[in-house]
């Protein structure tokens, strides 16, 4: 059975399709370090975050990605600049790559968001179709970033076949349960990712193969 386009492969002669991603969390924010929620508030990488994002650069080379797309939230675009300017890639930004939009919950650490919503964060862990007031669902997160990884699919004209995106944890979970077509009730299962920490695929006929979770430079 051959590949649909997009997924790795070409005729001789033409450029291959998207046949690896790479999902590449930022590194440490003000807001990591003191344990506070940040979805869409634009929080600064540390001083750490910066030395993470530096550290695995030489870790990250070996993918050789054709381009890089990142979201517009700073601490992921910072992150990506880093690698970028180091092995002098492209770099795309794109807004459908932010991190959850978790409403209320934004700026609170979940011992506050325990204390004003007994019991509902437990439920969100539990059920990736629920949102937080105000916010999205890890569905709804999915959905987004999935149109992203389409259309890269779709643009077919790499050299590498490799891209990577740099991105969040909510999101990167999300996106990787959306693509390796696993049921709702599993995603729960899939642990999150540290930061500068990533998630490698490779693109089968069917769909996607997962190849490192969570992988870092340890």
């Amino acid at each position: 059975m051959s590949a649909p386009p997009g997924r790795g492969t070409a005729t001789p002669g033409e450029p291959p399709g998207l046949a690896r991603l790479v999902l590449w969390r930022h590194g440490e924010t003000e807001y990591n370090a003191v344990g506070r929620m940040q979805g869409h508030i634009d929080a600064a990488l540390t001083t750490v975050g910066w030395d993470q994002a530096r550290f695995v650069v030489p870790r990250l080379s070996r993918f050789a990605p054709d381009l890089v797309v990142a979201s517009d939230l700073r601490r992921a675009g910072d992150t990506a600049t880093v690698f970028t300017e180091a092995m002098g890639v492209p770099l795309r930004v794109d807004k459908r790559l932010r991190e959850t939009h978790l409403g209320q919950w934004q700026g609170l650490t979940a011992a506050e968001v325990d204390a004003r919503w007994p019991g509902e964060r437990l439920r969100w862990r539990a059920d990736a179709s629920w949102a937080p007031p105000g916010g999205e669902s890890r569905v709804d997160v999915a959905d987004r970033a999935h149109g992203v990884v389409t259309e890269l699919e779709q643009a077919g004209d790499y050299e590498s076949g490799t891209v990577m995106l740099v991105a969040h944890g909510g999101l990167i979970v999300a996106l990787t349960a959306r693509l390796l077509g696993l049921p709702l009730e599993l995603w729960p299962r899939l642990a999150g990712i540290g930061n500068c920490h990533w998630v490698e695929l490779a693109a089968d006929p069917g769909g996607w193969r997962l190849l490192a979770y969570n992988a870092g430079p340890e």
